[in-house]
């Protein structure tokens, strides 16, 4: 069993890497297993200067998934680069994903432009659409003119790998998808989360401080699928598929659809070990669908 693959030129063991916001800076999650296991993990996003987040109460259950309203809570990135990526190469031996947020097309480009020499970064993931914060991340991710320029500027500042996080609260996602890959884009990661909220019952006000918050796990699943499909049939660049993966099937069918790799997101909350019993299940599955290499599924479904 081959569950090897290739994304932006960098060759990961599996296709398994632990999305943004789920999985910190790896630290908590290495103290638990070994985390060389992972394909890869996507770091807590950075932003030019430190974010303490929004006011609580900023996450809320529901059906088959939950709400967060974090807002990039976060070290910025001189930290990150001083403190957090030399922690990280003491417990991590591969390439790690540095996911960078921004309220303006100039800080996008600055923090790409100083994580353009951490060697362990493998790729830079570009979050345009972090539904969470206000005055950026899902206004540039919700316009295709918008989304281009960030895409562009981040292009001219970084030689990395440039992956752009797509948001789904769009009319069509693929002429999103086209826009940053015709300024220079070399994947695209989607789906973010699902712009959502809860009201109290008691209190007849909103859960969230923030009103709003972004919609993950299991019942957001069939949603990404669909759009990782289409934005496939709409670029050439690979894609990540991000959006209730809790499984090795789950996995699998995200590949059929179009998904040279995958994020696992909310699953990391509910299992610490979420990612690693993915990944150990993946070659059973493999045999249980008659997959001997990984590749072969990738578009399987066109």
């Amino acid at each position: 069993m081959n569950t090897s693959i290739t994304l932006c030129g960098v060759t990961l063991s599996n296709p398994v890497i632990a999305a943004s916001g789920t999985f910190g800076f790896g630290e908590d999650f290495a103290k638990l297993y070994d985390i060389n296991c992972l394909g890869s993990f996507s770091m807590k996003g950075t932003t030019l200067l430190p974010r303490e987040g929004n006011p609580t109460p900023r996450i809320a259950e529901c059906a088959c998934g939950m709400l967060n309203a974090v807002g990039l809570q976060n070290p910025g990135i001189d930290k990150v680069i001083s403190e957090e990526l030399p922690k990280i190469a003491e417990f991590y031996h591969k390439p790690v994903m540095a996911n960078v947020s921004g309220f303006s097309v100039d800080e996008y480009a600055e923090v790409c432009r100083r994580l353009n020499d951490q060697a362990q970064v493998g790729w830079i993931e570009l979050n345009i659409s972090c539904p969470n914060v206000h005055g950026g991340g899902l206004a540039f991710g919700t316009s295709p003119q918008a989304a281009g320029q960030v895409t562009k500027a981040a292009r001219r500042a970084t030689k990395k790998p440039l992956i752009v996080k797509l948001s789904p609260n769009v009319t069509d996602i693929a002429e999103v998808a086209r826009a940053c890959e015709a300024e220079g884009a070399d994947g695209l990661s989607l789906i973010n989360t699902l712009l959502g909220m809860r009201l109290d019952l008691k209190t007849r006000r909103p859960v969230l401080n923030n009103i709003t918050g972004g919609l993950s796990g299991p019942a957001v699943f069939p949603v990404a699928l669909r759009m990782v499909y289409q934005v496939y049939e709409a670029v050439c660049v690979p894609l990540l598929g991000i959006g209730g993966i809790s499984s090795a099937a789950d996995v699998l069918e995200m590949m059929l659809a179009g998904a040279t790799a995958v994020q696992v997101g909310s699953a990391n909350l509910i299992n610490p070990c979420a990612c690693r019993d993915i990944i150990e299940a993946l070659p059973a599955t493999m045999a249980e669908y008659g997959v001997k290499d990984l590749k072969d599924m990738i578009g399987g479904a066109h």
